[in-house]
Order: structure tokens, then sequence, then C-alpha cells
């Protein structure tokens, strides 16, 4: 059959109409089985029944908060109609929960999918009174029946929770990560006054800017920060989100914005890349540009890695991996490069593609460097163009055989010894810890291997804790 649709009251009027007085929506707790079509049941405890006429599309339902568009027709139980968005050729569009319709329908659509048709069925209270054709008002205690079609739905979002920035979606995007406060990202959009006015617009091609530095609008980050890749979104930003009290004159291609202007954004998220801060204090940061698969390569992996190394200034101070040179192969973690490559090259995937930012503290620090091609100053900002093109990880002790474990740990111990000697403290507490582990009381180890490790397992904890000592760290001591 059709799905005519449900809702009316006074020829000509519509939903809005039943209930004036806004309403806290009642809550709707559904089965876990789905309904089959032409199959009819209650809505948990709200007095509400459902009967399935169509299926919808896709598996998301709308919530309280978001905008919807239905067909309905609203009938009671002999069969007499009282409202009718097809015969009007007008769907309706409202928010749901905000007392706009009646609780009831409100508690049943937000069951509904996309193109979804249903039967609602429940009991209008006695003092919800509307005229109806040939009627002064329905009987007191009616019990109606709407068939709704839900048509579509834009999800609504109140970013600060007191109307002062509302997001709509008007279209999803990827089912991926949202970009992080570093990131940058590439974004297209038009602005215009509440009165139509367009005062800002990008190139088609968008603009891009990290999140973290802004880029027009104060607020224009934190929406951002809430979107996926593809998304489609209407902004509506009132005044004190947007410039406030002050005038914002033309400049720049954007237009004059007047004070206590509200603005309407029509943003879409075309693409970010990820920005990692590798060393927690911004001076070695990763952009990644193609992101890797599996896991990272993490501390101890032998890496095979190419690049193009650049100063600030563009120039290019040594290769690996392209015109014929090989790509370099080291083991993370074993210094055996500047301290910011081996730091990245222990947080990459396979195949990750990366540029990559390193301050001179974790280059070559404040002395002349002779490259392969160049000479790198001193104190020199550095640029990595970078792609991991293979790993091997370290094997963890429990892939090892007894003998590979006390091996490791007293390979370990010695490795942290000799960071010890050169200050290196926190890097050498790590040495100690992990090769403690490899020595752990498991239960693996026989008997005339038990003096030796036991050894080895408290001569790493003492190490550790002198370390903690030296850092003044007393609550990382291992007891």
């Amino acid at each position: 059959m059709a799905c005519e649709s449900v809702m009316t009251l006074e020829k000509g009027a519509n939903l809005s109409d039943i209930d004036g007085e806004e309403e806290e929506p009642g809550e709707v707790i559904e089965s876990a089985a789905p309904l089959k079509v032409g199959e009819e049941r209650g809505l948990g405890n709200s007095g509400i029944k459902k009967k399935l006429l169509k299926n919808g599309v896709d598996w998301d339902t709308p919530e309280f908060g978001d905008e919807v568009t239905i067909h309905y027709v609203g009938t009671l139980l002999d069969g007499t109609k009282f409202d009718s968005t097809r015969d009007r050729y007008d769907p309706l569009t409202f928010k749901l929960g905000t007392g706009q319709v009646a609780t009831g329908l409100d508690n049943g659509i937000i069951t509904m999918k996309k193109r979804e048709c249903a039967v609602f069925t429940f009991t209008l209270p006695s003092e919800l009174r509307f005229g109806v054709e040939g009627r002064d008002s329905l009987p007191p205690n009616s019990v109606v029946q709407f068939e709704v079609e839900l048509v579509s739905w834009i999800t609504v979002v109140d970013l600060s929770k007191d109307g002062g920035i509302v997001k709509k979606i008007l279209e999803k995007g990827e089912r991926d990560a949202s970009p992080g406060d570093l990131d940058e990202v590439l974004v297209k959009y038009q602005v215009m006054l509440g009165d139509g006015t367009m005062v800002a617009k990008t190139p088609e091609e968008g603009v891009e800017f990290y999140l973290k530095d802004g880029h027009f609008c104060p607020v224009l980050s934190k929406a951002i920060l809430t979107m996926k890749k593809g998304e489609k979104v209407k902004l509506v930003i009132q005044p004190q989100y947007a410039f406030g009290e002050q005038r914002r004159d033309a400049c720049d291609g954007f237009g004059t914005i007047p004070r206590n202007s509200a603005l309407d954004f029509n943003l879409e998220l075309l693409s970010f890349k990820h920005v990692v801060d590798v060393t927690g204090d911004s001076k070695v940061v990763k952009k990644i540009l193609k992101e890797g698969e599996g896991t990272s390569a993490d501390e101890g992996a032998t890496v095979t890695i190419s690049y193009i190394a650049r100063l600030e200034d563009g120039t290019v101070f040594e290769k690996k991996g392209y015109d014929g040179e090989q790509p370099l192969e080291f083991i993370t973690d074993e210094e055996q490069g500047i301290a910011g490559l081996d730091r990245v090259a222990a947080t990459m995937k396979k195949e990750e593609w990366a540029i990559v930012t390193i301050n001179h503290e974790y280059g070559f620090g404040n002395v002349e460097a002779k490259r392969d091609l160049a000479t790198v100053p001193s104190c020199a900002k550095l640029y990595y163009e970078v792609e991991m093109m293979d790993f091997i990880k370290e094997k963890v002790p429990w892939e090892m055989n007894n003998q590979e474990k006390i091996e490791a740990a007293g390979r370990k111990k010695e490795e942290g010894n000799l960071l010890f000697k050169n200050g290196k403290y926190e890097r050498a507490g790590k040495k100690y810890n992990k090769a403690a582990d490899c020595v752990s009381e498991d239960g693996s180890f026989v008997d005339d291997e038990q003096k030796l490790v036991k050894s080895l397992r408290v001569s790493c904890w003492l190490n550790s804790a002198a370390c903690c000592l030296k850092l003044k760290d007393y609550q990382g001591i291992r007891l």
C-alpha cells in the first residue's frame, strides 16, 4: 500500500497546534528485535503502539533536538480524518522534543529511520482540544492514529550549550575520526549576515589552516573539531560568539561585519591531516600526509625509511632512498641518528608518509653539521619528508626463550648504563625497566638460572630507582 502520512488539527492547521505547552519528551524503550512490516508493538511503557508499514533506509534514527520533516495523516479509530499533510502537499518540519507537536508523536518518531512509514496509536489527553471540520472538537481522551513517513531529518547540535553556536548537519561525513586541536584542515565555506548579505566566501578549492591558529571567526575551529571528513553543516553563530561589539571592516576579500551581528555559515570539511606532537613539547611535530597500515614501529624496532631533509629556506641537505641513495635502516631508541628522527620513526606505521618539523634541540644542536648535500647551521630547525618503508619489531619477552630473555636483559642493562653515564636519565630508566621485564618472576626460569636472573632483576630495579632520583621522580620508583 502507498504510505499516506500523518497528522492534523483543523483544516489548514498543522500538528504544532495540538500541544500548546512545551513538555519534557517521554522515554521510549524499544524491544531489541526490530519490527517486521505489518507487525505492531507497544513502545515500552509509553502507552504508544507502533505498526510498521514500510522499512526505512540505513540504521540511524533522529534524537530529541533534531529537525525532522514528516508527512502524516491523523485519524480517529473509526477512520475519521482530522488532518493530512498529504492533502495539503506540504510536509511538516519541526524540532523534536520541544512541544511543537503531541508528545506521543515525538516519542514515536525517534524510533524511525529515514523513509520509514509507520502508524502510531495513542490517547490524546482530555485537555488537548482542537477543531475538526464538522465538529467543535475531538472527543475528550480520544484514541488517535497518526500514519507517519519520516521524509528526512537534520541533526541539530548546540555546541555552546546556550544556543550561541548551533550546528545543523546537512550531510554526514565519513565514519572516521574528527580532526584534533593540532591538525591542519581544508574547508570550504560561505558566511552570511542575518539579512542574507554574504560577507565571506572561500575559493572553490577551499582554504587550508591549522586549527590551533584559528581562522576568520574565533569559534570556527571549535565547530570544525566536531566534524567528520566530508561533513556539510550550517552554523548559526550569535554575536557574542562571533565578533560581539567589535565591527569587522572589509579586508582580505571579506565584507564588513557590523557590530552585534549573528553569522550563518555554510561549512564543509573537505579533508584534514593529523598533526602529532611527538615529544610533548612541540619541538618535534609530525604532520601525516598519508596514513599507514597496522601498528606503529615502537622503540627497539629495526626500521627502514626514506626521506628528504631540508633547512628552513628549502635547502636540501640530505636524501635517503631517493636519486639512487639507499634507504636508511636503523634501530629506534639506539641513538643511531638525530633524536628527533629517531623519536618520529618509532611512532610511524608501515607505508606512512609524513612531514616532520624538528627543533635544533632534537636535531644537530648548537653546532654546525656537515651532511651529504649541505652544511646544517647551528641551532637550525629541520624539515623531513619521511616515508616508513618497513620495520621489524623488537621481540617482546613472551616471544623469547629463557636464554634470549637473559641476553636481552643484559644487553639493555648495558645500554642503560651508557645512557646514565651521559646524563640521559629518563631514557636510561626505560632501558633498565625493559631489562627487568625480560627477567620478571614469571616462573619460567629453572633452578640454575634463578640466581642469575634475580641478580639482574634487582640490579636493574636499583639502577632504575637511581634514574628516578636524578629526575626527582619519586613516584616512579619501582618497589
